[in-house]
Formats: C-alpha cells, sequence, structure tokens
C-alpha cells in the first residue's frame, strides 16, 4: 500500500514537487548572492559617506543581511505552498520551544543594541571584555563582538557577557602606562641611577613628550632598591616601548658600570662540637 501510494505520488506530483526543489535551490544561491551583493554596496555606500562610525556601518549591514535572509526564506516557503500566515500560525504553536531556543540570542542582540547606543568601544579599539579577553576589536556584530588578539587570533564575545562584565579600553585615552622595573645593587648611588635612567627612556621612541617617565623607588629588597619605571605612551606602541625600556636599563647601567644585583649570602658561625 504505501509503494502505491508513493509511485502515486511521484507520477501525479513528482515532477511538480521536484521543479519546486530545483526552483527553491536555484532561488536559495542566487537570492544569497544578491543579499551579499546588497550587503557589500551598502557597506561601502557608508564608507564613502565618512558620515558613520564604521563600527556602527558594519552594525546595519549585519541587520540588512537578517532582515533579506528573512525575506528569501519566506519567498522559498511560498514556493511550496506554504503562505505567511500559515508559517506565522506554525511560530506561534512552537513559540515556548522557539522561545527556550532563542533566548539567549535575543539577551545578545539586546546588549549589542545598548552597546551601540554606550559606545565604550569602536573599531580599532584595544579592549580587554567577557572577564579577561582582550584584543583588538574587529567587529561588533549583532550577536558577539570579534577581537583580535594580541597573538593574532580571532576571538568572539557575546554581547550580553560584554554588556555584564567589566570594559576596558586602553585606546580612548590618548596614553597609557607602561609598567616595568629595574634592580639597582647595593652600594649604587641609587639616586644617580634614577637619574640617568630617566634620561635614557625619554629618548626611547614614541614615548610621550607630554607625561614624563615615572621612575621612583618601588621597595627595597635584598640585593638592592627595586626601581619602579613607568614611561608613558599610546596604545598602539605599548609594546615598543614596553620592550625598548628594558633595553634602555641594560643600555644604562652598562654604560655606568654598575654590577649585577646579588643575594647576599648569610655566613652562620659554626660552634665548638659538643661531647
Amino acid at each position: 500500500m504505501n509503494t502505491e501510494a508513493i509511485w502515486i505520488f511521484l507520477t501525479t506530483q513528482g515532477v511538480d514537487f521536484g521543479l519546486k526543489v530545483i526552483g527553491a535551490l536555484i532561488a536559495w544561491g542566487i537570492g544569497r548572492w544578491l543579499i551579499g551583493l546588497a550587503q557589500r554596496l551598502v557597506g561601502k555606500a557608508l564608507e564613502r559617506g565618512k558620515r558613520m562610525d564604521p563600527t556602527l556601518s558594519n552594525y546595519l549591514v549585519s541587520i540588512l543581511g537578517v532582515v533579506l535572509n528573512i525575506v528569501l526564506i519566506l519567498a522559498i516557503l511560498d514556493m511550496f505552498g506554504v503562505r505567511t500566515t500559515s508559517f506565522a500560525v506554525l511560530l506561534a504553536g512552537a513559540g515556548l520551544a522557539i522561545g527556550t531556543a532563542w533566548g539567549g540570542l535575543l539577551t545578545h542582540f539586546a546588549a549589542g543594541v545598548f552597546l551601540q547606543v554606550l559606545r565604550p568601544y569602536k573599531v580599532g579599539d584595544y579592549v580587554t571584555v567577557g572577564g579577561g579577553v582582550n584584543g583588538t576589536v574587529k567587529e561588533l556584530g549583532l550577536f558577539g563582538t570579534t577581537l583580535v588578539t594580541p597573538d593574532n587570533v580571532i576571538a568572539t564575545v557575546g554581547n550580553n557577557k560584554v554588556l555584564s562584565e567589566t570594559i576596558q579600553n586602553f585606546s580612548h585615552l590618548p596614553w597609557r602606562r607602561v609598567d616595568t622595573t629595574a634592580k639597582v645593587a647595593n652600594g649604587v648611588d641609587v639616586n644617580q641611577a634614577i637619574e640617568l635612567l630617566r634620561a635614557e627612556v625619554s629618548k626611547i621612541p614614541n614615548v610621550s613628550t607630554e607625561q614624563p617617565p615615572d621612575i621612583e623607588i618601588l621597595q627595597f629588597t635584598p640585593e638592592g632598591p627595586l626601581l619602579a619605571v613607568r614611561p608613558y605612551a599610546h596604545t598602539d606602541h605599548y609594546w615598543q616601548v614596553y620592550f625598548d625600556t628594558h633595553r634602555a636599563v641594560v643600555k644604562t647601567f652598562g654604560a655606568a658600570g654598575y654590577p649585577t644585583p646579588e643575594t647576599p649570602l648569610v655566613r652562620r658561625a659554626v660552634g665548638p662540637a659538643t661531647a
């Protein structure tokens, strides 16, 4: 009976159904290409205008893509005779299950809207978000923020996690403090070491000229005073200044002939042996 029903379906409606499937596949391919073309054109138009921030431009292009994809899916369903009203009834019947499955995405979407309004960062900023993920903002998407980490890895953090936790933006202010240390051996004139080091660090390329380097005694150790060496630089040059500062310490202390800090040895007297 089942074989007979299948045969009747194939002989009466099989060709029509097959043509619909082929038409749907063609419509999907062409539709996706047109959607990509529309997104690229809109993106280039916004970029040429130069009146809108790239972060907001990318966000609007993403929304356009989602809307056009929904329209394409509804159009393909219509080809199979599934009307929009019927589809809406079907969604309403499965509303609880869909709401549960999409609840998390909707919270990320809502958080993305708030991030666009509040603007704690923009594309190109170096930030720490989502409980410790740091990198340069590549995109603020509908549901997540994409970063390029310092070791050149793409990391995507959900917008809700970004908004609900601390956001550190290292690019917002004109300069950033570079924290390093240097240890001076016991017996060295620490004030002279500070002045020599301050002069050398100030010569490092991209060190801020508006904010002079902070070089002070941080603490005392058995090997000698530990200096806090803190120049200031823009985030774009942070690591260059960081490593150049270490080189400046080696160069300055070597030229001055300072000895290497060593841990003093404590000699204990050995008493006479007892019988």
